[in-house]
């Protein structure tokens, strides 16, 4: 298979600006602690300046007011995005508002897209996505919240964990069980609820390793929910009934892409710390960067993370030629080997600074406690080798004997046959085979 991750000169250009703005003007607001008002205020100009140069929810068709950019130009603007955790917010394209947005544009009607997709884009309200639950979290087709038919509406039941926004989201996006005897990924269907229909209940804010005492409502938080008889109308079904599981999958494929890409740009913030860090720090007679272990550091960490860009930007463009199915295998691959790097190349950073590192005057210690749910959200790492590992054993079958194709003995007995039949027409006067005598 052939790749081609270029991009035109102009687009670079792009790039170039974006890298510079995020390190200059989006990064530092990390250190300020603003209520969800005032950081609103603060990026609202910044947010004008992206919608400016055209790069406003890229990963949205012209006609929504994104840009249409395949997958390796997003991902190639994650890379950049992902250097600063506040960076979404300001380019429009946060989760889990931006992958909301990609279903209800595919998938929704022209109703639902004017009352829920177009205030989203414009930033004026908020979603959340609500599948998983407490007993069924990397196996979605245990779900057991139920939405049962009721006349023209659908009655909803349930609960659901660890959703993030729910606290201050317009509007959710349900998965529920609406043909419970079907085939086991046809068996849900995704639905629309507005906050504050009746039943529907936040029942509170979880802390967490990324933050153990969540300040109440605020962007980001995840939640407990329960669903007690919820009653939508047959209106608010997004998509067909039963193609719950494979809407989310559409979901999930590029937006991996996406989180992957920004780990390597968080990833890449990280290593540039380390390496300022190795320059100029002295200790035992010398500055890091001449220590053995350091430099194994950093050598390490350049290389894992040229591995993840380049595994990055070969599933985008897979994506881009061939669609999302045909880089199911890709996209598993880069998610739990890009949870990995990322952890390790944080780590690494945050040791080389001792206990600067592990203060909160720089930001390692939040990008380190960031980094470890990436090895659980949108399928932890076991699910995913698993699924890389059974997709790459379609390819083989077993040898009809049992026994290893490269088995010496056997592989010496069919060369002594080859070589036995190459020496024939010398045998019975061939001729001459080997041309002319070398002088």
């Amino acid at each position: 298979m052939s790749w081609e991750f270029s991009t035109e000169p102009e687009f670079g250009e792009q790039l170039a600006w974006m890298r510079e703005f995020v390190d200059e003007t989006i990064a530092p607001l990390e250190t300020l602690d603003l209520d969800d008002d005032a950081f609103r205020t603060a990026i609202a100009p910044l947010q004008r300046e992206v919608k400016a140069r055209g790069l406003w929810a890229a990963h949205l068709d012209p006609e929504l007011g994104g840009q249409g950019f395949g997958q390796v130009k997003l991902g190639l603007m994650h890379e950049v995005i992902g250097r600063s955790r506040l960076a979404p917010y300001v380019f429009g394209n946060q989760p889990p508002d931006s992958g909301n947005s990609e279903i209800l544009a595919r998938f929704g009607s022209s109703e639902q897209k004017e009352r829920y997709l177009f205030p989203l884009l414009a930033g004026t309200m908020r979603s959340a996505y609500a599948m998983t639950e407490p007993d069924a979290g990397a196996d979605p087709t245990l779900l057991t919240t139920a939405a049962v038919q009721d006349g023209a509406d659908w009655v909803l039941d349930g609960r659901k964990w660890f959703i993030t926004n729910a606290s201050v989201a317009d509007f959710f996006i349900v998965m529920a069980v609406t043909d419970p005897d079907a085939q086991p990924h046809w068996r849900a269907s995704q639905f629309l609820v507005p906050a504050g229909t009746a039943g529907l209940s936040v029942e509170r804010e979880l802390g967490s390793m990324e933050d153990p005492r969540p300040r109440p409502d605020r962007l980001d938080n995840h939640a407990e929910m329960t669903l007690a008889g919820v009653r939508v109308p047959g209106g608010a079904m997004l998509g067909e009934r039963g193609a719950g599981f494979s809407i989310a999958q559409s979901r999930l494929g590029p937006g991996r892409i996406h989180h992957c890409m920004r780990w390597v740009g968080q990833a890449q913030r990280a290593l540039d710390m380390l390496c300022e860090r190795a320059l100029y720090r002295f200790s035992h007679g010398s500055v890091l960067a001449e220590k053995q272990t350091v430099q194994n550091w950093i050598a390490e960490s350049w290389a894992e993370l040229n591995a993840l860009r380049l595994m990055t930007l070969q599933a985008a463009w897979v994506i881009d030629t061939h669609g999302v199915r045909a880089a199911t295998t890709h996209i598993s691959a880069i998610k739990f080997w890009g949870a990995g790097v990322l952890h390790d190349v944080i780590d690494r950073a945050l040791q080389a600074h001792g206990s600067l590192g592990y203060s909160s005057d720089l930001p390692l210690e939040d990008m380190y406690r960031r980094a470890r749910a990436a090895r659980i959200y949108d399928g932890p790492d076991e699910v995913h080798r698993q699924a890389v590992a059974r997709r790459v054993l379609r390819g083989y079958a077993a040898p009809g004997d049992h026994r290893p194709t490269e088995l010496a003995p056997a592989r010496r007995i069919q060369a002594e046959r080859l070589v036995a039949e190459l020496s024939q027409p010398l045998q019975h006067g061939g001729g001459d085979r080997g041309g002319a005598r070398r002088r």
